[in-house]
């Protein structure tokens, strides 16, 4: 493809040779002649002295670049947009698989891929153009909306609702029960039913072996446009707000609340019952014990505001210097004075 079809194609302002044949898209270090690369952090733009590639994403000019430039308000994003010029991954033909077990009651939308082994339960409700790949097995009652993507061992539990163009990546467990127990009277533990459903709305992936637990009553909420990475949990009665961002190893135990468009790096925890606000920053490996206001950037165990623990950190660093010096001080002051 010529790069002043890509530029057309993806809005950009062409500042070189259009002409150029560009073979694919490819990052800056491993990039080769005829491929396209991009530079989203103004701060690594000396790679681009030392790459291969011939043409470059950039947010504005660089000055002393031999590489053609496509000039692009946002360049992470065109790079994902060029991506999607060169490769489309592969959708199985329409229609359900000899080997697929679909309930009678079952209702699939037209232009749907049922893949082999794949189990649709009864009353299952599941719209247009869904590619529900082999192995995926989708219990009694649950409601899918269009464009749904499920890929092999994937479960959507009983009387889920799931919204359209949602992804759920292999072994995504979705309705799962909530980890809820009564202790008896001698110690034991009684299993509370979990009645509740989980509910995912429109424009959600969840990816790789990521737990989202039903509640025991009500429901378990993921809005809309929400990205859960591989490795999450999300216990019962959680609701988790727009757009919000959850990396790996996280996890958010039960009736907490997350705000729109948070941020959770990985490792990070969340006890129960909280209320955190919206536009929250919570970085890697934070445990969170209470509510956190709007607009926050905290981080430590237990959390602290952003800066109060970057200084934090400095001094815990300085911590053998500064046991050494104050024992030092203390042998002084309990010295006997000479007689």
């Amino acid at each position: 493809m010529k790069l002043q079809e890509i530029a057309g194609r993806l809005g950009c302002r062409l500042a070189g040779d259009g002409n150029l044949e560009i073979s694919g898209v490819v990052g800056i270090e491993h990039a080769r002649e005829g491929e396209l690369t991009f530079l989203s952090n103004p701060r690594y733009a000396s790679r681009l002295k030392e790459t291969k590639a011939s043409a470059v994403i950039v947010g504005a000019e660089v000055e002393e670049l031999p590489q053609a430039r496509l000039i692009s308000g946002n360049p992470y994003l065109d790079f994902a947009r060029a991506l999607e010029l060169f490769y489309q991954p592969p959708r199985p033909p329409a229609g359900v698989h000899a080997t697929a077990v679909v309930a009678p009651s079952a209702v699939i939308g037209e232009n749907a891929s049922i893949g082999a082994c794949a189990v649709i339960g009864e009353h299952v409700r599941i719209g247009r153009g869904a590619v529900i790949h082999p192995h995926v097995t989708i219990y009694e009652g649950v409601r899918i909306g269009d464009d749904f993507l499920a890929h092999s061992q994937a479960v959507v539990r009983e009387f889920c609702e799931i919204g359209d163009r949602v992804i759920l990546q292999n072994g995504a467990i979705i309705g799962s029960d909530g980890y809820g127990f009564a202790r008896r009277d001698d110690g034991s533990h009684y299993k509370i039913v979990q009645a509740g459903k989980v509910v995912i709305e429109d424009d959600v992936e969840i990816q790789a072996h990521t737990c989202i637990d039903r509640a025991a009553v009500g429901e378990t909420r993921i809005k809309r446009g929400s990205k859960i990475d591989n490795l999450v949990q999300i216990g019962h009665a959680v609701v988790v707000g727009e757009n919000a961002i959850i990396c790996s190893q996280t996890g958010i135990a039960g009736s907490t609340t997350l705000g729109d468009n948070c941020i959770l790096a990985g490792q990070v925890g969340i006890i129960n019952h909280l209320h955190i606000g919206n536009n929250v920053l919570i970085t890697a490996q934070t445990g969170v014990g209470h509510d956190i206001a709007d607009g926050r950037k905290i981080s430590g165990s237990p959390e602290l505001d952003n800066r109060e623990w970057l200084r934090c950190t400095a001094v815990y660093r300085r911590l053998p210097e500064i046991d050494k010096t104050v024992r030092q001080l203390k042998a002084k002051l309990e010295q006997k004075p000479e007689d």
